[in-house]
């Protein structure tokens, strides 16, 4: 199982691409994996024939477990001896080229030397497990941990909320009870005949607890905007084989983010975020691009977002959201944004009330673009109309604050200056 990021401490297998017995090429996908931070395809580390599996599709084994074996090629799968650790410690360096062939373990690239030890905390939970500690008010110490070196692990503390363990109190920092564990909250589900019952997959529960832990951190309130696009469309059309050429798609999300990012340089509250008791000013603004994917939705995130242009833009998302699809993006390109779009109009909605990507304290949902008769110097006029909708933390967020940076996006995009272009 690969290292995926620093604060990344186990994987799911979601998909085995190869089974065993089939032949396989360095840097061929070998299995797909889902942690709390991505979803990726992983390439093997080696050449020759997959011998054995030792984790089963659904499974979570900390990072650098052994999940499969692969032997060089023209052996026979029967003469391998089947592998049974799955966590495995770690092995030692592979021997020299000149001596026999042996198996190579298919996890974080092959052969791993031994871990440096870390410091108490980081080596006993993950940083996604002390957030989810932090919002239960449980003392991780209480907690028996199941993982690597005793590590305790997300299914370890959400096992141990569910059954009780944390204690109900009140965080001097947010002034609100801490939450109950989601599966308290609910009714009983009562199934009817013929109900078709189907385990969520990894993605779906990670987006589950995302979803439910911003509601109960984030004041959500929204403002609605309707825009005209009309002048960004002659734009776009005027220069869209241009861009084309340079390899990038000139679309109206393109001008959306350019107008957002230069907007956020001015609105320096919306591109923040809250820490207890204080308020984080982002240095850098980074875009995350939610983008919608067959079993979820996953949030790539454009890194100095507000240094690039609007060529500049366009190749970046572009780019995040074609290896977001094709399950290639690394935990660190889902992390770190500071302010999020959102398109719900591609499925033609008029416009949506997104929940907050925390830590951020605002997102900007983008209604369906179409042809609508407006009011123009008291004449009926056909113009290209959409709603943009902000959905702010009202904590931090004040209701005029929102509407006036809603209102200069709304300003730069219906002025968007051709030579930005």
């Amino acid at each position: 199982m690969p290292q995926m990021g620093e604060s990344i401490a186990e994987g799911t297998i979601v998909r085995w691409i190869k089974k065993v017995g089939d032949a396989v090429d360095r840097d061929e996908p070998l299995f797909e994996i889902s942690t709390d931070k991505v979803d990726a395809e992983i390439p093997s580390p080696a050449a020759g024939v997959l011998v054995a599996i030792a984790v089963k599709e659904g499974e979570t084994v900390p990072v650098n477990s052994v999940v499969a074996t692969i032997g060089v090629a023209g052996e026979q799968v029967a003469a391998q001896a089947p592998v049974t650790a799955v966590a495995a410690a770690p092995v030692a360096a592979a021997p020299p080229s000149t001596a026999a062939p042996v198996p190579v373990p298919a996890g974080a690239g092959g052969p791993v030397a031994a871990a440096a030890p870390e410091d108490g905390e980081r080596q006993k939970s993950s940083p996604l497990v002390r957030r989810i500690a932090k919002e239960h008010n449980v003392d991780i110490g209480r907690i028996h941990g199941t993982g690597l070196g005793g590590r305790v692990t997300k299914q370890d503390i959400l096992g141990f909320i569910e059954k009780g363990g944390s204690t109900p109190s009140i965080d001097s920092r947010s002034a609100r009870p801490a939450s109950a564990p989601l599966a308290q909250d609910q009714p009983p589900v009562v199934r009817g005949a013929g109900d078709q019952v189907v385990p969520m997959s990894v993605m779906r529960k990670k987006i589950a607890e995302h979803m439910v832990v911003s509601k109960r951190t984030s004041a959500h309130v929204y403002s609605v905007f309707e825009v005209n696009y009309s002048r960004v469309d002659q734009i776009r059309k005027a220069k869209k084989e241009e861009y084309e050429r340079s390899g990038a798609r000139l679309t109206f999300t393109s001008f959306i983010a350019k107008v957002v990012v230069d907007c956020l340089r001015r609105h320096k509250v919306i591109n923040a975020s809250i820490d207890g008791d204080n308020i984080i000013y982002r240095a850098d603004i980074n875009l995350g691009i939610a983008v919608a994917l067959e079993q979820g939705l996953i949030v790539p995130v454009v890194k100095a977002a507000g240094e690039k242009n609007t060529l500049g833009l366009s190749k970046a998302i572009q780019d995040v959201a074609e290896r977001a699809r094709a399950k290639k993006l690394s935990p660190e390109e889902v992390h770190g944004g500071t302010f999020t779009i959102t398109n719900p109009g591609n499925f033609g909605a008029q416009f949506g009330l997104p929940i907050i990507n925390q830590p951020q304290v605002a997102i900007l949902g983008v209604g369906a673009i179409e042809k609508r008769p407006v009011v123009i110097d008291d004449a009926i006029a056909i113009r290209l109309m959409g709603f943009l909708t902000l959905g702010y933390d009202h904590r931090l967020v004040d209701g005029a604050v929102a509407d006036q940076f809603m209102a200069d996006v709304k300003k730069g995009i219906e002025t968007f200056d051709s030579s930005q272009v």
